[in-house]
């Protein structure tokens, strides 16, 4: 470990990856990030035998593509954009945008997110030291990743969930990080989960 008394998390959300949970939900409920950054640090005390007071996000950083104002704007989601970064600001979250653009048929293209990604988390846990680094996604990329974050010596933790079971994790990224926070398997065992995870 990086440090000899308290030890820190870095977590890192895809922010696609985010939505995704939350477009799951069979009902109007949403992630609750400050619970689920809560059962993070209780769940690595619980694993690895820490005391849940040596445990800390020091860091929260979410990524993701994001429609320039005007488009937002018309597709009546810019009070949502908003309203949802009140809630990254409450918890202290760092949030990372590229602008979406539009392909000549008037598709959206995401370009570059899943890179950004990548390079941040490892430079920013090669230079702060994380003692865990979480990685809230499912991209299967993310591998080598996990390979390169492990080789600086810090335990990677990848944290999924699949409200509507509609998706599987690449078996190779499983394999590559240290941990696997498997949420739908956790809320199968402790239903009580649900209701600390979520909010309405």
């Amino acid at each position: 470990m990086a440090h000899e008394t308290n030890l820190s998390i870095g977590v890192f959300i895809d922010g696609g990856y985010y939505a995704k949970i939350n477009e799951g939900f069979a009902d109007a409920r949403e992630v609750n990030l400050k619970g689920l950054l809560d059962y993070i640090c209780q769940r690595i005390s619980k694993e690895e035998g820490i005391e849940r007071n040596r445990l800390y996000v020091t860091e929260c950083h979410y990524y993701r593509g994001r429609y320039k104002a005007n488009d937002a704007k018309s597709r009546n989601i810019l009070y949502d954009e908003r309203k949802f970064e009140d809630m990254l600001i409450e918890n202290d979250a760092i949030f990372h945008y590229k602008h979406l653009r539009t392909d000549p048929k008037g598709g959206i293209i995401e370009k570059g997110i899943d890179t950004w990604y990548a390079l941040d988390t490892y430079e920013m846990t090669l230079y702060r030291e994380f003692d865990f680094v979480v990685l809230i996604s499912g991209d299967a990329d993310h591998e080598m990743l996990a390979r390169k974050l492990k080789a600086l010596k810090t335990h990677v933790i990848l944290l999924t969930w699949d409200p509507a079971n509609t998706a599987s994790t690449s078996r190779f990224l499983r394999e590559e990080v240290c941990s696997h926070f498997d949420m739908n398997r956790a809320i199968s065992e402790n239903s009580s989960l649900l209701k600390q995870l979520t909010t309405y």
